[in-house]
């Protein structure tokens, strides 16, 4: 027997969300008031990028229970403070029970950060180039994709400037996430609600 994905479901408060923000109390103020809200700041950007690629292979709710951790410990992730991290700042994030300690993706998010710094135009300007105002509102969640040829080409992009943990799953995650994709569900109260332009 096939059973159908969900569309919106009706929060604690009667309002129509996105069925995964009932997963944990965690979720809902992340959903209502962060996820596919706009982000156009490179900092922003870079946070996203580096949270999702933290995530690879674990739990959102793991990277999102830690957050607070990772800003502290990435300089807030400001591109040009990250960027100057050395081997004394490796040692450190990989000491701090705080954040996930996986020696790859610390050095990924370093790197990362100087390859931020030389792309021109600035990060947020490359990824809001890949922004799609026509594409199609889901309506369940099997209707959103895992990746789109567009997360595919800015992830090429990205790693042809020397970006490292951005696939196309990593990227279309942090395109949601920034608000460049609006993948809030129909008949979630979120979805449209924020301006684009």
């Amino acid at each position: 027997m096939m059973v159908a994905a969900p569309g919106a479901m009706a929060g604690p408060d009667g309002l129509l969300r996105c069925p995964w923000a009932m997963g944990s109390p965690d979720y809902l103020p992340y959903h209502d008031e962060e996820w596919g809200r706009p982000v156009r700041t490179d900092a922003g950007i870079f946070e996203r990028l580096s949270l999702e690629a933290f995530q690879s292979g674990l739990s959102w709710l793991t990277i999102l229970r830690k957050r607070e951790n990772f800003r502290a410990a990435f300089g807030g992730f400001e591109p040009a403070t990250v960027a100057g991290f050395g081997p004394a700042d490796e040692a450190r994030l990989l000491a701090d029970p705080g954040i996930v300690r996986n020696r790859a993706k610390i050095t990924a998010v370093i790197r990362n950060a100087r390859a931020a710094l030389a792309v021109p135009g600035g990060l947020a300007a490359l990824v809001w180039r890949y922004a799609d105002p026509q594409a199609p509102v889901p309506a369940t969640l099997a209707d959103v994709p895992a990746w789109t040829p567009a997360s595919k080409a800015c992830a090429r992009e990205l790693r042809g400037l020397g970006f490292s943990f951005v696939g196309p799953v990593t990227v279309y995650a942090a395109l949601q996430a920034c608000g460049v994709v609006d993948d809030h569900l129909a008949g979630c109260f979120r979805q449209g609600a924020y301006s684009r332009n």
